[in-house]
């Protein structure tokens, strides 16, 4: 492709370069140039692009994109936003993929990944479409598995998948959007058929540094889109309601709402719920546990709807999804009475839903297990420590993902917010001797929750992976229990 052809709608402000040159590659990262590339000099946080173009032009790059003017005798186009300009050199590599899909996107604190994996199968169900699924467990293109690092990709890469969905015949992508996605531009000149949000709650305030910034990161979704669905329960639905330039289809359980949810039952297998829509009223059954799943199956629902779906082709089709990895995911213990359970809930508002969805449904104690992630927002810590104690029988706090901060220190700030009235707890700092610690003092009835996790099957410890599947530790210490019985 020529170079004038990948800089279409891109603005430039100056341009060294010969337009007439053929590009075969794009990169952002100089380690990967090739011969006849163009790298794209992102100024990123943990390092500056423009420090790498010497060695992109060593590698063969043509030419360098950048928002800052280089030095010497360097081919360059210079544009305002970096950033944008990546995103928008990839639908142009790709000839705009997304636009020839039914693009889909949901953002929000809490219930993403839930909202996203159900919806999927409900387009299916119902549609019999094949769907791109892009988020933080995994990337799909109908059945098959791309592992995933990020909630959203950087935009080059997310535009290269689009046109794998696309050549694969996807008709539907579903996507979690991140709020960091929004403010980087990694969905870049991508336009939504549809917006939903789920709720927020407080995360990411290393990067935001207040509600209402990132709050305003996620509003931005829905000026570009054409149709929405908007949880009107959560408190920032106004803010959301006001930055959305299209028709919102709104979705509530304690609120007014074009689908609101009546009669709930919360059972240790499911929700049962009826859902109104004007003055039609639809039963609704889904076999996954937890109040938060009445509100990820509405948003759900919502979509449907505003894709043309009835509420009752829905409801048929929810009745047989199942349930997704790392959200309040059942765990095997055979030959116990008591129940384990691995929840994905990492931040505060995630922790109360998952344990007070349990204590719903629980018949003896609820025990939880949790940490909080190191390198991340250290204002949620005390909170989300008294939340895990207050909200369960006995709490056990531990390591989640230190990355490189020490564990005892994380562990020191989860303390700080709890107090002696707030129920039993103690600190197990190993994550591995604490799940066995919960097993070994679980009685009859009692459900151990293991919180922030989930799906993930490592612990990032020193900067390091290390390999922890909270189903196979979970597995092991019944194996050691059989073998070595008290």
């Amino acid at each position: 492709m020529k170079l004038k052809e990948l800089l279409k709608d891109i603005p430039v402000l100056e341009c060294t370069a010969d337009l007439e040159k053929e590009i075969g590659n794009v990169y952002y990262d100089s380690r990967r140039v090739t011969e006849n590339s163009l790298f794209v000099a992102i100024s990123g946080f943990a390092a500056d692009g423009n420090r790498f173009i010497p060695m992109a032009l060593s590698k063969g790059a043509v030419a360098v994109v950048t928002a800052k003017k280089p030095e010497g005798n360097v081919p360059y186009i210079l544009v305002e936003n970096d950033r944008m300009a990546l995103a928008m050199l990839g639908c142009n590599f790709y000839d705009h993929p997304a636009k020839d899909m039914t693009m889909i996107g949901v953002t929000g604190t809490n219930g993403k990944t839930s909202t996203t994996l159900l919806l999927k199968q409900v387009l299916e169900k119902t549609l019999g479409a094949k769907v791109g699924l892009i988020g933080t467990m995994a990337n799909m293109v109908g059945d098959e598995v791309i592992p995933t690092e990020r909630t959203t990709p950087e935009s080059f890469e997310l535009q290269a998948l689009f046109a794998r969905m696309r050549d694969a015949g996807c008709t539907h992508v579903v996507m979690e959007v991140s709020s960091h996605a929004v403010t980087l531009d990694r969905i870049g000149g991508v336009h939504f058929d549809i917006a939903a949000f789920t709720n927020l709650t407080e995360d990411h305030l290393d990067f935001h540094k207040t509600m209402d910034a990132y709050c305003d990161a996620k509003a931005e979704l829905f000026r570009r889109c054409d149709r929405a669905v908007i949880n009107v329960d959560d408190s920032y639905a106004p803010r959301i309601l006001a930055a959305a330039a299209c028709p919102v289809l709104t979705t509530a359980v304690s609120g007014n709402a074009d689908l609101q949810a009546e009669d709930l039952e919360l059972l240790s297998e499911g929700i049962r719920f009826a859902v109104r829509s004007g003055d039609k009223t639809v039963g609704v059954h889904v076999p996954i546990p937890g109040r938060f799943t009445v509100y990820n199956t509405l948003t759900v629902m919502g979509i449907a709807r505003q894709l043309g779906i009835s509420v009752a082709n829905c409801a048929n089709a929810l009745e047989t999804v199942e349930g997704v990895k790392g959200r309040i995911e059942v765990v095997p213990t055979p030959g116990t009475d008591y129940t384990v359970l691995i929840d994905y809930a990492h931040t505060p508002d995630g922790l109360e839903n998952v344990l007070t969805s349990v204590k719903d449904f629980c018949k003896g104690r609820v025990i939880s297990v949790f940490g909080c992630g190191g390198d991340r927002d250290p204002i949620k810590r005390p909170i989300m420590g008294e939340i895990g104690v207050k909200e369960a029988d006995f709490a056990v706090i531990t390591s989640d993902n230190p990355r490189t901060e020490n564990p005892a220190s994380i562990i020191e700030d989860i303390l700080k917010g709890v107090k002696k009235e707030h129920g039993d707890y103690i600190v197990v700092e190993d994550r591995r001797a604490a799940i066995r610690y919960a097993m070994d003092i679980a009685k009859k009835d009692d459900i151990i929750v293991l919180a922030g996790k989930g799906h993930e099957t490592y612990q990032d410890i020193g900067g390091q992976k290390y390999h922890l599947d909270e189903r196979e530790e979970v597995a092991a210490h019944l194996a050691f229990r059989r073998a070595n019985p008290l």
